[in-house]
């Protein structure tokens, strides 16, 4: 089992338990060390999960939020636009990605949620610092993208279709 698949495994078992899970029972149900199960959890409340810590175990406080990954195409020129028109519709861009047929996959964090913080992304970008890593395969990429709720996603997903920068996967 993966890292990715076995958080989100833990995420339902802690979801569904009638009482906290300990790191502990956790850790013998994955046959891994209770250390890993506590890297889990950080990850897990990195992305949004609000797990609490109790001496009995772990509980789950409130459901995560809502996220998609969506692949799109567009030009530096429509960097801004693009990450300015999720962030109004009240999306976080957690990230991009590409995968570079050398490369393979690539992925970096962004945590874009405001518009102040695009401005700051942008700014480093036109300074020179850094390209857009978009660039090293024509200008298709994918944002995992979170939000409070499915329908604020299926908002961002039909503006992105509007602009056409939306790239539709077959």
């Amino acid at each position: 089992m993966t890292g990715p698949d076995r958080r989100e495994d833990i995420i339902q078992q802690v979801q569904k338990s009638a009482v906290p899970l300990s790191g502990s029972k956790l850790a013998s149900i994955y046959h891994i060390s209770r250390q890993v199960i506590v890297q889990d959890i950080a990850l897990l409340r990195a992305e949004g999960y609000d797990i609490i810590s109790t001496n009995r175990g772990y509980i789950l406080n409130a459901v995560k939020f809502a996220s998609r990954v969506f692949k799109v195409q567009h030009t530096d020129e429509q960097l801004n636009e693009e990450l300015c028109s999720i962030v109004d519709l009240g999306g976080t861009v957690k990230n991009v990605m590409v995968n570079h047929r050398v490369y393979g996959h690539i992925e970096a964090e962004l945590n874009i949620d405001s518009r102040r913080k695009v401005a700051e992304f942008m700014e480093d970008i036109q300074s020179g610092k850094s390209r857009p890593l978009k660039n090293i395969t024509s200008n298709y990429h994918y944002h995992k993208i979170i939000a409070d709720k499915e329908e604020t996603l299926d908002m961002i997903e039909e503006m992105l279709r509007d602009k056409e920068f939306l790239v539709e996967v077959r």
